[in-house]
């Protein structure tokens, strides 16, 4: 079976089937660990299989489009807006969130270990043009990160800003290597601090770092393979209350502290104090 195919299958596929399901998704879900947390649980209470393809957001959103993938698993807000006005999308729910941080070398050339503001820290980078690894891959993170350039009305240019065109995990890797600065998303940078990264926080706490994920299930219309009913069953099961309660307990044991915070309006409507 080649990629962005699935199975045949009935159009009302029953749990314990032989069918599949392609998620397009971010790296952040993959190189955080959270996939390998969650998914086994999915397949195998329903019997089918999950094909992952984790890129970056945009890519995800454009496999969506195309009629590559079934459901996406994304974090580019204005992007899954724009995707659902457009019809391509026919359901999509809050799962999650998490922030950005910004991390770099330890002996912070830039000087921006302790401000409050993304846009200030960035401005501090390119004027000392301390070196900066961009994503480049049009992925959410690369997105948010050319957000706050705009913001800090620049148009970051030179040696110093280094394209990558690679995941979050690469590019971390990368800014260890060259004792580089770079944006992550949190769950991604933690979960590398278990593999040996490297390189403090910077900067965190922006409120324009925040970091939403959302869940899409592609307009089966796309392509006569897509699994449209499979789609809804795997979002009606993450955004239930019991597999957010297992996202809240994601990274616990290991940091202390949630690597995504649940947002589901079923866990919301649970937990209206929180």
């Amino acid at each position: 079976m080649t990629q962005g195919e699935t199975q045949s299958s009935p159009s009302s596929p029953t749990p314990g089937g032989k069918d599949s399901l392609i998620l397009a998704t971010t790296t952040s879900t993959e190189d955080s660990g959270l996939l390998d947390y969650l998914l086994p649980d999915f397949e195998k209470q329903f019997g089918v299989k999950i094909n992952v393809i984790a890129v970056g957001s945009g890519q995800a959103l454009k496999l969506g489009e195309d009629g590559n993938a079934d459901v996406l698993l994304v974090h580019s807000p204005a992007a899954e807006k724009d995707f659902m006005a457009n019809g391509h999308g026919v359901r999509r729910e809050d799962v999650m969130y998490n922030d950005f941080v910004i991390v770099g070398p330890a002996d912070d050339p830039a000087g921006i270990k302790g401000l409050t503001s993304a846009v200030d820290a960035f401005k501090k980078i390119a004027e000392g043009g301390s070196k900066f690894i961009s994503r480049g891959d049009k992925s959410g993170t690369n997105t948010k990160e050319l957000a706050i350039w705009k913001a800090a009305n620049l148009t970051p240019a030179g040696e110093w800003y280094i394209n990558a065109g690679q995941g979050m995990g690469e590019v971390l890797t990368m800014a260890q290597e060259q004792q580089a600065y770079t944006l992550s998303d949190r769950a991604t940078y933690l979960a590398r601090t278990k593999q040996g990264l490297n390189l403090p926080i910077a900067v965190e706490g922006d409120k324009t770092l925040f970091n939403p994920y959302g869940v899409i299930a592609v307009d089966p219309a796309k392509r006569n393979k897509i699994q449209g009913d499979w789609a809804n069953k795997f979002i009606d099961w993450l955004i239930s209350v019991p597999v957010q309660e297992k996202i809240s307990q994601f990274g616990q044991s290991d940091f202390g502290q949630m690597l995504f915070t649940p947002s589901s309006s079923l866990w919301k409507a649970a937990h209206p104090e929180q």
